[in-house]
Formats: C-alpha cells, sequence, structure tokens
C-alpha cells in the first residue's frame, strides 16, 4: 500500500448514549454501502454486530463490535460502541483506535452523562467529529432546537447540514443544505430522487445554509476574507472549510435521518468520506524506547518501521484468543516475528484477518492505518505495543477503568472453583473493566466492575462460555481487631499423662501499634529463663492467636508483643507446649488491654452535577462519611471523603438515583479505623451467631 492509500483509509467509532440508535446506524451504513444485501435489526436479533447472545437477549450493546466496508474509493472501519454507563470502558479504549466518531443524537437532543462523557473522550484523543440525529421516523423533533441543545450540554458549535421533512410516519426526506435541493425518500431500500426544497422550508433552509457558509467561514482567515469580499463562498470552498474545521475540532456538522428508513444514510457515508481525518490527517503517534524511556515519534506511514497496537482482546473458549490492532506504522504480514515490546518478549504473527463482527476475512497484509487482528498471540494483552525489533517503540497503554461495586462469588457446584478461576482470568483479558482477587480474610472471590449490570452479565458470560455457574453476593467486610491499653499476662501450659509431660511458661506484655504499623514480636528473654529454640514457638502461637482475633474472630493487628519472662522443664517443655503457653498468654493479655474492632475506610472521589452536590454530601454523613474537600469543576463538582466500606458496597447504584445518572465516582482502599460502640456489638454479636451456627 502506497501511502497515498492511507488517505482513503477511515477508521470510525459511533458515540452516543444508549437507546439512541448506534447499532441500528452501524447495520444501516453496511446495508447502504453494498456491503450486505440485507439490513440487520437489532429488534429481531439479525444486528451483524450486537450478535453476542447476551446482548441479543437484553437488546443493549456491552462490547465493541467492528465491521468495514467500501465507498467512494475509501475504505471505512466502522466501530460500534457500548452507550450505557456500565459498559462505557469499552467504549473509551475505542477511542484509541480511530480517527474520527459520529455522534449519534436523538431529535428531542436531550444529553444524558454518557454522551458528554464520551465527547470529552473524543476531545481528549483530538478526533474530529461529526453528527447524525437519526429516529425522526419514531420521534418529532425540531432538528435546530435539538442541536442547539445539544451544543449548549456538549459546549460544543453543532452545524446543520441537513433539514428533515416531514416527521414521524410522514417523513420523507431532508434538504441537502449544502446542495440546496430536497432529497425525497421511497421504499426502505434508501432510493431517493432530486427535487426543489419545498416552499414551507424555503425559509428555515435558506437561514441555516447561511448559518452554515458563516460557521465554515470563521474556521478559516483565507475563508473569512472571500466570505466578506463577495458575500458568499464556492460549493468547494464550503466542503473545504468543512473538513478543514471538522478535523481541527472547531464545529461538528450534522445530517439527520432514519437508520430504519435508510434515510439520510448514504449522505452520511458521504460526510464521513469528505469531512473526517484520515490517519495521515492524524500525523504521527508517539510513544517512547522501551529501554531508554526517549520519545519517538511514528509516521503513518507504510515503508516506516512495523508498529501496531492492540487495542481489543476478543476470548472464545474453541477458537481461543483473537487480538484486535491498529497499524500505527509500517506493515505487517502474516508468518512474520515482531517484538512485543512492553512485555519484551517475541510473538509468532500468524494469519491475518480483517473484522466483520462475529466473523473474520482472510487478509495478506496490514498497514499502516488499518485495523485487522490476529489469533493465538501467547503473551500480548490489550494496550500492548508489538514491532519490528531493530526499531522498538512503546504506545502508551490503555487507559484504566476503576471498578464502582464489588460482589463476593460463589460457584454453585462444589469443586468447581478453580474452574472459576481460569475462566474469570481469560475474561479478565477481554474486559479491563472488570477485577477480580482473593480476599486474604475472608478468603472470599470478589468480582468487581463498573456497575450491577455490568457483573450480572459478567456472570451470564462465565456459564455460557466456560459452563461456570456462580451465585452473586454481598462481599464480607474485612473488620479486623486491635487492642487500646498495655497489659501482661502469663501463659503457662502444663499437662502430665503418666509418661513424658508437657511444659511451656512464658510472660507476655502487648501494647497497641500507630495504625497500619501490622504486627511486632519482641524478644527480651535473658539468661535463658526460656532456651533460644523455644522462643520461636511462642512466636508462632501469638502468630496463630493474632489471626483468630479476640472479639468477634477477626485477625488482630497493630499490637506490638513482648516476651520477657518465663521458665521451663527440662525434660517436659518442648516447642508444642511453648506454641500453646504463647497462645494462651496472648489471649490472657488482649482480654486485659481494651480490645477493639477495627473496620476499612474508602477514599471516594465522587463528580456530581452543582444541583445534586447538596444532596450526595447529606447522603455521605448518613453514612458516617467526612467529607475532606470539594473541587469545583466545569459545572460539576467533586467531592473527596472518607466513607466506611460497609456503607458503600452498593453506591453505585445508590449514587446513581440521587443524580439520575450523572454522577460518578472512584474509590479505593484508605485505612483502618475503630467501629463506633453501638455497631461494634451489633458486628460482634452477629459474627458469634454466625460462628455457633456454622458449628451447628
Amino acid at each position: 500500500m502506497p501511502i497515498e492509500d492511507v488517505a482513503r483509509i477511515r477508521n470510525v467509532a459511533l458515540l452516543g448514549q444508549g437507546s439512541v440508535g448506534k447499532t441500528s446506524l452501524a447495520d444501516a451504513l453496511l446495508f447502504a454501502a453494498g456491503k450486505v444485501n440485507r439490513l440487520g435489526r437489532v429488534d429481531d436479533g439479525t444486528s451483524l454486530f450486537d450478535f453476542e447472545p447476551e446482548e441479543a437477549r437484553h437488546k443493549v450493546t456491552i462490547s465493541a463490535a467492528l465491521h468495514h466496508l467500501s465507498w467512494k474509493k475509501h475504505e471505512i472501519t466502522i466501530v460500534d460502541t457500548p452507550g450505557y454507563a456500565n459498559f462505557l470502558s469499552e467504549s473509551r479504549q475505542m477511542l484509541r483506535a480511530v480517527d474520527g466518531a459520529v455522534l449519534v443524537l436523538p431529535p428531542s437532543g436531550q444529553v444524558k452523562v454518557e454522551l458528554q462523557r464520551l465527547w470529552g473522550w473524543a476531545q481528549e484523543e483530538g478526533l474530529g467529529c461529526v453528527g447524525f440525529v437519526t429516529h425522526l421516523d419514531r420521534e418529532a423533533g425540531d432538528v435546530e432546537q435539538a442541536l442547539n441543545h445539544v451544543g449548549q450540554a456538549l459546549q460544543a458549535p453543532l452545524v446543520a447540514l441537513s433539514l428533515p421533512i416531514g416527521s414521524e410516519a410522514n417523513l420523507e426526506g431532508y434538504v441537502d443544505l449544502l446542495r440546496e435541493r430536497a432529497m425525497i425518500f421511497s421504499g426502505d431500500a434508501g432510493q431517493s430522487r432530486e427535487e426543489s426544497i419545498p416552499p414551507a422550508l424555503a425559509e428555515v433552509a435558506k437561514r441555516l445554509r447561511d448559518k452554515l457558509v458563516e460557521t465554515v467561514a470563521e474556521a478559516s482567515d483565507e475563508l473569512l476574507e472571500k466570505y466578506l469580499e463577495n458575500g458568499a463562498l464556492a460549493p468547494e470552498e464550503v466542503q473545504a472549510g468543512l473538513r478543514a474545521g471538522t478535523i481541527a475540532r472547531r464545529f461538528v456538522p450534522v445530517v439527520c435521518g432514519s437508520s430504519l428508513r435508510m434515510i439520510g444514510v448514504h449522505a452520511l457515508l458521504d460526510l464521513i468520506v469528505d469531512t473526517l481525518g484520515s490517519p495521515l490527517d492524524a500525523g504521527p503517534v508517539r510513544g517512547a524506547h522501551p529501554r531508554t524511556g526517549d520519545e519517538i515519534e511514528r509516521p503513518p506511514d507504510p515503508s516506516a518501521p512495523a508498529s501496531l497496537f492492540v487495542f481489543k482482546t476478543v476470548i472464545d473458549p474453541f477458537a481461543g484468543k483473537l487480538s484486535i490492532f491498529r497499524v500505527e506504522s509500517g506493515r505487517v504480514t502474516g508468518d512474520s516475528t515482531l517484538l512485543n515490546a512492553t512485555r519484551d518478549g517475541k510473538e509468532r504473527i500468524g494469519h491475518l484477518f480483517k473484522i466483520e463482527g462475529k466473523k473474520q476475512q482472510p487478509i495478506g497484509e496490514a498497514a499502516a492505518g488499518e485495523i485487522a487482528a490476529v489469533a493465538k498471540l501467547k503473551e500480548t494483552l490489550s494496550g500492548d505495543t508489538l514491532c519490528d525489533d531493530r526499531d522498538p517503540i512503546v504506545y502508551p497503554s490503555l487507559p484504566e477503568a476503576a471498578p464502582s461495586i464489588s460482589f463476593a462469588i460463589e460457584p454453585k457446584t462444589k469443586g468447581d472453583e478453580e474452574k472459576a478461576n481460569q475462566a474469570l482470568s481469560r475474561l479478565l483479558e477481554e474486559d479491563l473493566a472488570l477485577r477480580v482477587h482473593r480476599d486474604p480474610q475472608t478468603r472470599e472471590i470478589i468480582l468487581s466492575g463498573a456497575g450491577q449490570q455490568h457483573v450480572e452479565l459478567v456472570v451470564e458470560r462465565l456459564k455460557r462460555k466456560f459452563g461456570v455457574d456462580v451465585d452473586l453476593k454481598a462481599p464480607k467486610v474485612p473488620y479486623r481487631e486491635a487492642i487500646k491499653g498495655k497489659a501482661n499476662a502469663q501463659g503457662k501450659y502444663k499437662k502430665q499423662s503418666g509418661g513424658r509431660g508437657q511444659y511451656g511458661d512464658c510472660w507476655l506484655e502487648v501494647e497497641p501499634l500507630p495504625r497500619g504499623k501490622g504486627f511486632e514480636f519482641v524478644d527480651k528473654i535473658v539468661g535463658g529463663v526460656i532456651p533460644r529454640n523455644f522462643i520461636p514457638a511462642v512466636e508462632k502461637g501469638v502468630r496463630e492467636a493474632l489471626q483468630e482475633g479476640h472479639l468477634a474472630g477477626y485477625p488482630m493487628q497493630d499490637v506490638r508483643v513482648t516476651l520477657y519472662d518465663g521458665s521451663y522443664h527440662t525434660v517436659d517443655s518442648s516447642e508444642m507446649a511453648f506454641k500453646i503457653a504463647g497462645s494462651m498468654g496472648f489471649k490472657a493479655a488482649v482480654d486485659k488491654a481494651r480490645p477493639i474492632l477495627l473496620e476499612p475506610v474508602m477514599k471516594l472521589e465522587i463528580t456530581t452535577p452543582d444541583e445534586t452536590m447538596g444532596d450526595v454530601i447529606g447522603d455521605l454523613n448518613s453514612r458516617r462519611g467526612k467529607v475532606s474537600q470539594v473541587v469545583a469543576k466545569s459545572g460539576e463538582q467533586v467531592v473527596h471523603a472518607m466513607v466506611p466500606m460497609a456503607e458503600v458496597l452498593r453506591y453505585a447504584s445508590d449514587l446513581r438515583s440521587m443524580t439520575s445518572g450523572r454522577g460518578s465516582f472512584a474509590m479505593e482502599f484508605a485505612h483502618y479505623e475503630e467501629v463506633p460502640a453501638q455497631l461494634a456489638q451489633k458486628i460482634i454479636d452477629a459474627a458469634k451467631a454466625a460462628k455457633e451456627n456454622g458449628k451447628g
């Protein structure tokens, strides 16, 4: 592929809030381009993008899907992305692979927080955007007013390129404001004829056309000068200004129509080709040398050293792992070897594929700017860079997604725990928003995700893909115990049973350590009152008693234990006797040292709209939270707080309810604090009851 062909590549993500019609539009684009001979539909399960069984069943896009098409000698890769909050991290990582985006907008102009986040991420990635107002056959709406609403919410200038003719069931077509002609549609395959603009729309069409030309002129000093001199711009000047202004992110040109009626879909394809940027327009990609850290730039040139970025992984229990990548520079061929510069290992590249929904089309090579896939790479994960080992480079990895909700999972079938762990490790490769760990104290497997729906769908996939059926339950809070005072006690174990007896005697002092310091064992034995070989046994007994706790069976921490005296018997003393004596002495001392219960406290960073900040702070106070800081941030407030873990196990759904889905938060462990006395007693009583029931 010569570098001129790179200019004819378009990698485009469809972005929008949930249920706005992105997947229907993606299917319509394939049909309009002649890639398929039948229009896929989400409602009847024939979409080429929502092909996972969970997506078809719930009619929700869960993971991004790709397909490609040709239009006017341009190669376009379409990336259909999720729009619901639970799955936005997948959309975020797709933006690393594209050069432009289509904002799919509702006729109402209503903007939800998901679209605001997607727009912000697209701006961070420097992506030019165009728009498509869809569902005009289903919902009445004033497109001009809708674009004003969206523009205000996104703080972005949107400019209309078309105006609908009719609405809902009477939608007939649209006015092409660039060409100043009406396009009238018949049938469901996008057949159209060109007519004059209907007289009833002539005035509004002229006003929108004038606004379009003014907006384009203001994007360039040269065009503005011509516009001021002549009062108009030539069609080719308007088109050139549209492209330059879109790539520079000065405005968002928008067309309108209906995906299901195929109205405006061909116009959107033209807009993608004529207005959005190619990999050449995106310019060189920045990376770093894997060993020196020096910054490197790679141009999107097929003749440059080969490098590619893996942005998505698909796991199939039968076919194995499929790594989807974008070639950043050079070209990649099958049966070659590349360096995984992220992990410093070699990978053998097998057959290459173009992604076509759930299918793959074999290809011989992939060159700069193209998106392709390769199967069965051994070590490579999403976010890794593969490159020519003679010219190594590492690109920045994918952004991390902070989980917002956690559940304990328990296999329904005994003995399936190992199988569940293996299946989860496979899903972790595929879904970067998942986290899995085993709590060292409660021994529970903790599954964390972006929301309850996200975790529930992961459970569905575990069963379908790997045959592992699990239950979800609230995780146990990993309480700890500690002491507030200093105390001494003797631990003496003496047993005589006819033969050789058992004898161990030690004196221990316990005292609290600063929070988070753990455990210290201090040996102050002098004069050989306890032989040196028995002292480790005392410490072992103390450590075992630490894990058993004293109040409610929770591990004890932040305590120093000093062994300072004792006695032994030359015949009856043994390591076992001193281990038991150490445990006895520790328990006796702790009982006198004012033992307390500790709870984990989480650090929360909550982003909320201005109007709901009072509700959020009031709710935090009711959860025993302590707000440390509130920072204003572009129409939102970021609240920093410390809250006990027990109070925020289900915080994600509560925050969504308080903020109408517009709030978000990140959470991490901060430290342990003493549980208030009235709550501590309830926890202790519950733990003792559970232990008794377990014994019964």
